[in-house]
């Protein structure tokens, strides 16, 4: 999901809510589980808001409203597989890992190389793997909801290694036409795997996934299912293209991000202060500002990339993991804040310990 709050339909449809989303979610624990490495790949073509201008998009407007300064664009020739592939292979270099030795694949998308066959059967086919593939569509929640579905496989023996992926050509579901959602998404992927560990310190010590579908109109793409057929009629219309009802979709993640940040601190009995990153799913700076002062949580730790790669919906949050623990920023041993939300509407939300 990406936001700009100046959207030109004013509609305040957002879901109804009160108190916190532990009403509505489930709140559990998921340990005795590690991530072995982590990978990511993003296209070269660089995309600068400069480069919008003939589109009749604002760079400055871009800016002040999302954070956004540039994203990157898949070449016409790749496919979600592509980018997931390339995330997947460093991530089983670094962990020294043979595809053969995966036994799980979970990819989360809803840009997927095709209606069927699933996303992640083609990254199965092209890692040479011998292993069950699913994909997961939960949109900008999407690799929160794979994190943890991998998870229980393999905290309960189903599986031994488990490849979790979220891969994204977002700039396939936008309209160009489209100056106020047009710049906000960006392509790429990124990748994780996931062992059992004898140390019950670590894993999820608190998670919780959630959905209100009722406002599932306020950020969806009309065309292209079973409910709305792809007609020539519906591509003149533009309903293949994601359509967003920015204003009651910021209210509603603002809501559902601090809620759920609360949720999960109060689940696993800590305090804001023992958190050392907090990774938030790169939508829109307003959204991530608003959270941090909510919690009055040290800027400082709060990892943000957005600026350089837009919104990559499921691709958002693994990317941002993968540059976090490469950079330095996140350690060995430390605790890091996870959320995800957007279109179903949903949202996923987790306090690792690494």
């Amino acid at each position: 999901m990406s936001i700009s709050v100046d959207s030109t339909n004013k509609s305040d449809a957002s879901p109804a809510r009160s108190g916190q989303v532990s009403g509505r979610s489930r709140l559990g624990q998921l340990t005795g589980i590690e991530i072995m490495a982590t990978g990511s790949y993003v296209p070269e073509a660089v995309v600068a808001n400069e480069d919008l201008a003939e589109l009749g998009c604002d760079s400055e407007w871009i800016v002040q409203r999302t954070g956004i300064r540039q994203r990157r664009r898949a070449s016409p020739e790749q496919a979600t597989s592509d980018l997931a592939l390339r995330a997947a292979e460093q991530c089983l270099q670094r962990a020294g890992v043979s595809p053969s030795e995966v036994d799980l694949i979970v990819v989360a998308t809803i840009t997927p190389d095709h209606a069927t066959p699933s996303t992640a059967c083609h990254l199965q086919r092209a890692l040479g793997c011998v292993a069950p593939a699913m994909d997961v569509n939960a949109a900008c929640a999407g690799f929160m909801y794979a994190l943890v579905t991998a998870g229980q496989f393999v905290a309960n023996g189903s599986a031994k290694c488990a490849l979790v992926v979220g891969a994204e050509v977002m700039s396939r579901t936008v309209n160009p036409a489209d100056q106020k959602t047009y710049p906000l998404f960006g392509d790429g992927a990124g990748a994780v795997l996931l062992r059992a560990t004898e140390d019950r310190s670590k894993g999820l010590l608190s998670y919780t996934l959630g959905a209100e579908g009722c406002g599932g109109q306020l950020l969806s793409i009309p065309s292209g299912g079973s409910r709305m057929p792809l007609t020539a009629e519906a591509i003149a219309a533009g309903d293949h293209y994601l359509r967003m009802e920015g204003r009651s979709v910021f209210k509603w993640a603002v809501r559902v991000v601090s809620d759920s940040l609360q949720d999960c601190l109060t689940h696993a009995r800590l305090d804001i202060g023992r958190i050392n990153l907090m990774i938030l799913h790169q939508a829109n700076m307003r959204i991530i500002d608003s959270a941090v002062s909510d919690f009055g949580f040290d800027r400082n730790k709060v990892f943000v990339n957005l600026e350089r790669y837009g919104n990559t919906s499921a691709a958002s949050i693994p990317l941002a993991l993968d540059e976090a623990l490469t950079s330095g920023a996140l350690k060995p041993g430390e605790l890091v804040m996870l959320c995800g939300f957007g279109s179903g509407l949903a949202w996923g939300t987790a306090i690792w310990q690494l």
